[in-house]
């Protein structure tokens, strides 16, 4: 019997029409589609392509033991997510080796902070594995503010809101343009992150970009209930490099 492939499904930044051409036929014609959500909770990226299931689909939802209830440094963290990465496998390579593919829904681009790549990485080689690459969240966050992000030899820094304050701010100050990811409850550590490199005014929040409650807000005008930002926020600020 010959076996199945696994495709690692990017959505975009949220909004549905911003898929690729791919990744719309491979889900418009899939006979099995796997996510990840919280327990409970419907899932983001099922969200985004709701509507686009096939009804003849199996969903094969995969629910994490665990998102911030536990420190990062807590080696209970890692084992815990390990264990769940290695079932989601077991049963996707099931799926699989019975002839079927299965397509894994993933927000922004599987290779860039996703979940897929701890399939992938555990899938590679065992079963046929395939990527589908899609717009990234930040793509879609800067394109919402309305201007570029990068001018001639600027360099792009991408950090993430969960590093120490300190690196932070010296990543921060040692770029031209910046995005910062993760921010959530890290929205009070980035912000003075920012203030300490010198780039807080020019710093803009971007939240659910592309998908409906977006807004775009300058950091430093932003209203105090904002100062725990939801999980799609992303900050950005604009090189100012070379141009004609």
């Amino acid at each position: 019997m010959s076996v199945g492939t696994v495709y690692g499904l990017g959505l975009g930044p949220g909004d549905p029409d911003l898929m690729s051409v791919r990744a719309d036929r491979l889900l418009r014609n899939a006979r099995n589609v796997a996510y990840f959500r919280k327990a409970g909770k419907s899932g983001q990226a099922r969200g985004i392509v709701a509507g686009l299931i096939p009804e003849a689909a199996v969903e094969h939802p995969m629910e994490y033991p665990v998102t911030t209830e536990i420190p990062f440094s807590d080696p209970r963290y890692n084992e815990m997510l390990s264990a769940f990465y290695t079932n989601c496998v077991g049963h996707l390579k099931s799926l699989v080796e019975r002839g079927e593919d299965v397509v894994v829904l993933c927000e922004g681009d599987p290779f860039f902070y996703g979940s897929f790549m701890h399939l992938h990485s555990r899938l590679v080689g065992d079963v046929p594995v395939q990527v589908v690459p899609g717009i990234t969240g930040m793509s879609g966050a800067w394109t919402a503010t309305g201007l570029p992000v990068t001018w001639g030899d600027d360099v792009l820094t991408v950090a993430m809101g969960t590093l120490p304050e300190d690196e932070l701010a010296r990543r921060m100050g040692d770029t031209n343009a910046l995005v910062v990811m993760k921010i959530g409850h890290n929205l009070e550590k980035v912000t003075r992150a920012l203030q300490a490199a010198g780039r807080y005014d020019d710093a803009w929040l971007v939240e659910y970009a592309t998908m409906e409650g977006q807004t775009v807000t300058r950091l430093a005008e932003a209203q105090p209930e904002t100062r725990r930002a939801p999980y799609f926020s992303i900050i950005i600020v604009h090189g100012q490099g070379r141009r004609p």
